[in-house]
């Protein structure tokens, strides 16, 4: 939708810088006409150069240019010329004044040569001038030099300032383009991140349990039997988590990955304790839940903790254990893409070791998350 508007803006301003260049540039151009044609067919010279002047700048902004540059240019500069040799008029400079600025600014790399040429057909019609006029080379000069240069000044700033608005219109545009990408690339992040998140953790604990199967395999039938059979459940239930992340349809329940957090370490051995101050705020609950997987599995693939602690409040929750190893540089690991997402919606995440305790502290301090901290350290 946001798109959709950007490009309806992006339309209307170039409508917009239209309608202005064509009011403008019609606007001179016939006062232009008004003031220097001394006969009708004066005036139809001056208005066939107009006239093609406005077809190249309406073909400029619509980004075809290309086709009618050169054509363009050959026929303001024929009028100009027929102009000042039979006409004995300076308005027709306008047009090709406005033709050739937006030529040489669509040149950027052959600025110079394009320059070079303009500047060498106006000397070339001045110096014609004074070769087949009759009068006085002070009067051509003061006429045709001087007045022309004023008319067509008048077309190069309007020239100019169209053209500045037209490539202030097209960056708007490639900045919205690059916007575009970056929120597709942005998206595959996401969707990698929650892949893994799925995915990882599900093998993690498959492998977990397919071990403790093992190990019961010849004293306890039953057991070995109720772990294959919930490895199978937890597969199935990855299979349609993929799926709905597939089609967008994902929605992680905080409730069931604290239930399955404590099964877990349960299974693991590891002694856990839960300690939950308030009902979640639905608003933040998904990303906690995300919070808690993510640490959970970290726990299982790299600590060697015995107890873990698990503390909540109404926006914050928090996970430690005793697993250190020892001190070192704190690590955020898996974590990091989380902490941008809670950072995205105003919330923060966490990580250090203190007392021989890892901990993992995820809080949206503007809904109530700060007292997460203070809740767990009371419960030690």
């Amino acid at each position: 939708m946001t798109s959709e508007r950007a490009e309806e803006t992006q339309g209307q301003l170039r409508r917009l810088n239209l309608g202005i260049v064509f009011s403008a540039i019609s606007a001179v151009g016939a006062l232009l006409m008004a003031i220097d044609a001394g006969s009708l067919w004066d005036a139809l010279l001056m208005g066939a150069g107009l006239a093609v002047t406005l077809v190249v700048v309406n073909r400029w902004t619509v980004g075809r240019f290309s086709r009618v540059a050169l054509p363009g240019l050959v026929v303001t500069a024929v009028v100009w010329l027929a102009g000042v040799l039979v006409a004995d008029a300076t308005a027709p400079s306008y047009g090709f004044a406005i033709v050739a600025t937006i030529t040489v600014l669509e040149l950027p790399r052959r600025r110079r040569a394009a320059v070079a040429g303009v500047a060498a057909f106006v000397v070339a019609v001045v110096g014609v001038k004074l070769v087949v006029a009759r009068e006085s080379a002070v009067e051509i000069l003061v006429q045709y030099v001087l007045v022309s240069a004023a008319v067509a000044v008048s077309g190069v700033v309007l020239a100019a300032l169209a053209y500045a608005v037209h490539d202030l219109i097209g960056e708007l545009e490639r900045a919205r383009e690059r916007e575009a990408e970056m929120a597709v690339m942005r998206e595959r992040v996401r969707f990698a991140g929650d892949l893994h998140d799925i995915q990882g953790h599900t093998l993690h604990v498959v492998k977990l349990k397919v071990a403790l199967a093992r190990k019961l395999l010849h004293s306890d039938v039953g057991r070995v039997e109720q772990e294959l059979e919930e490895v199978r459940v937890l597969v199935g239930d990855t299979i349609a988590q993929t799926k709905e992340l597939a089609y967008g349809q994902r929605r992680l329940n905080l409730s069931a990955e604290l239930e399955n957090a404590k099964n877990l370490f349960e299974a693991a051995g590891i002694g856990v304790r839960v300690d939950r101050e308030a009902e979640v705020d639905v608003g933040v609950g998904e990303l906690l839940g995300q919070v808690l997987r993510e640490t959970t599995t970290n726990i299982l693939r790299h600590a060697e903790a015995g107890q873990v602690r698990i503390a909540l409040s109404e926006a914050g929750i928090c996970v430690a254990n005793d697993g250190v190893r020892e001190a070192g540089v704190v690590r955020l690991g898996g974590l990091a893409a989380l902490r941008d997402r809670l950072a995205a919606q105003g919330g923060e995440l966490t990580v250090e070791q203190r007392d021989g305790w890892f901990r993992t502290v995820a809080v949206f301090p503007g809904r109530g998350g700060d007292g997460v901290v203070a809740g767990w350290e009371e419960g030690r």
